[in-house]
């Protein structure tokens, strides 16, 4: 895949909407790469440089500080691998905007069960490709065929 310098705006918009679309990535700590896991992204439309994660205070995530994060689409039509710092949201109405059935199923105790801790990952460095493969080149793929110069993306890094 032919990669060309993309339009940063455009590129963010893109990574927001399939961000929103399927709020799944893998995060870890920088210092300890072993603290790699799946976590849910919990986003606010009106705040593009932060997201939030619900955890328990005996979790890796607990230590905070730097973190990456990388990112697949659903139609993994658009990656992206974003840095940023993992530290304690403490607004109580952040979490009352941001709990839902979903975390409380996690935390039987509710908001104030004591082993709860949200954290806030302050957005900082991203790179994002985004491309779309097509039916005619999967199965080009398919067959073996070179679709280097038929499949063309974007790409940009920027940040959050």
């Amino acid at each position: 895949m032919k990669y060309d310098q993309g339009n940063p705006q455009e590129l963010k918009e893109k990574f927001w909407k399939a961000l929103s679309a399927s709020p799944y990535l893998m995060l870890q700590l920088d210092q300890d790469p072993d603290s790699a896991a799946p976590m849910t992204a919990q986003l606010d439309r009106h705040a593009d440089s932060a997201i939030w994660f619900f955890t328990s205070r005996d979790n890796r995530f607990a230590r905070m500080g730097a973190a990456t994060a990388t990112f697949a689409s659903k139609g993994h039509d658009l990656f992206a691998r974003f840095a940023g710092t993992l530290v304690e949201e403490t607004s109580r109405e952040r979490l009352n905007e941001q709990w839902s059935t979903f975390v409380e199923a996690w935390f039987p105790g509710g908001k104030d069960d004591p082993n709860l801790l949200m954290l806030r990952m302050d957005l900082g460095d991203a790179s994002i490709w985004a491309g779309e493969v097509g039916a005619l080149n999967t199965v080009k793929m398919a067959l073996g065929m070179n679709v280097t110069d038929d499949i063309k993306g974007g790409f940009a890094q920027t940040t959050l």
